[in-house]
């Protein structure tokens, strides 16, 4: 079955950085884009950032281009989100995300940027 597994949380001071893993299994990791979203307290889950199955092209949300940068190893079955520069309205649990014949989450990690 797909499993997502999340990883790199923490608390963080504004301006600092984190690098997010999500180890995938369960499906044909190279064959499919993936996505990080994130869901803050009181408010709906967002998508932070996508990548094309080959890392070949990215995208990102607004809040946080220039920042945050996606990657993937499909030799590891692991994509990453590097964050830099990070703010206190980072601060949110960050999900792991692929779509195959429904989206499939992880149980995500927790990101507080704090000072």
């Amino acid at each position: 079955q797909v499993q997502l597994v999340e990883s790199g949380g923490g608390l963080v001071q504004p301006g600092g950085s984190l690098r997010l893993s999500c180890v995938a299994s369960g499906f044909t990791f190279r064959g499919y884009p993936m996505s990080w979203y994130r869901q803050a307290p009181g408010k709906e889950r967002e998508l932070v950032a996508v990548i094309t199955y080959n890392g070949g092209s990215t995208n990102y949300a607004a809040s946080v281009k220039g920042r945050f940068t996606i990657s993937r190893d499909n030799a590891k079955n692991t994509v990453y989100l590097q964050m830099l520069s990070l703010k206190p309205e980072d601060t949110a649990v960050y999900y792991c995300n692929v779509f195959i014949d429904r989206p499939y989450w992880g149980q995500g990690t927790q990101v507080t940027v704090s000072s």
